[in-house]
């Protein structure tokens, strides 16, 4: 058996998510419908993990093992990638990998963006591809929010109700904020996330942008540890996968 990491860029929009479901098209099932159908094995794909419906990638990661040795990658990847542009997937990379590789379980950090397009006009090249705020958000508050979320804490506030993680303690490595011009970028490092967690950060986030709440409210309601008390979600088509870190 051959093991194989594919690096993933796609947009989210059309899909049901990352993970195979009964109804619906997903990333996860299109992909390994691609590589069966070009290896003629049946293959099994592993991501790094879910992006809810939506949600986009910059550089998803999984593996994959296969009977049949991948000998010409340049030629593997030009062969899925004809079948996957028009649905808005390419498969950037391919690489051999050791047994032990798992893409979940051997990921140390998952690093996620978040885009806001902060101005009156509705964006059109950025389209399904951030959240679009009109009101003017004060990124100084934002960032003294950001600092509250660094460091092991208990998520519970920022997690869905269906998640199903065993603990809603979580480390967050970094949560930093840049803009430029109109465009506010949020990134968010931690080895695993909670169900919903970034998107729910990024609400209550843009509250305190908004002046809808001071610091003093923001840092009750992370302490609260109740979801009912939390800012609705910020939608998904401004979150990025953007990186996973062996």
């Amino acid at each position: 058996m051959y093991k194989y990491q594919i690096l993933v860029e796609y947009i989210g929009t059309n899909f049901r998510g990352w993970q195979v479901q009964k109804k619906g098209k997903t990333i996860q099932g299109l992909i390994q419908k691609k590589i069966s159908n070009l290896l003629k094995e049946k293959i099994i794909l592993q991501g790094s993990g879910r992006t809810d419906t939506g949600v986009h990638a910059i550089e998803q990661s999984a593996h994959f093992e296969c009977n049949n040795e991948i000998k010409q990658f340049d030629k593997f990847l030009k062969s899925m990638n004809h079948f996957l542009s028009k649905d808005g997937i390419s498969i950037l990379k391919i690489r051999k990998r050791k047994k032990d590789f798992h893409a979940r379980f051997s990921a140390k950090i998952r690093v996620y963006k978040y885009v806001i397009i902060n101005q009156l006009s509705r964006p059109v090249l950025d389209k399904n591809k951030c959240w679009h705020i009109m009101n003017k958000l004060d990124l100084v508050t934002m960032k003294k929010g950001a600092k509250n979320l660094v460091g092991t804490k208990d998520f519970s506030t920022f997690r869905a109700s269906s998640c199903r993680a065993k603990s809603p303690i979580k480390t967050m490595k970094v949560v930093k904020i840049k803009s430029f011009k109109n465009k506010i970028e949020i990134e968010f490092r931690s080895q695993s996330f909670l169900q919903q967690q970034v998107r729910s950060m990024v609400g209550c986030l843009k509250y305190l942008g908004e002046n809808k709440w001071s610091l003093k409210k923001f840092r009750n309601v992370m302490k609260s540890k109740k979801r009912i008390l939390c800012a609705p979600p910020a939608p998904p088509e401004g979150l990025f996968l953007a990186k996973i870190i062996y």
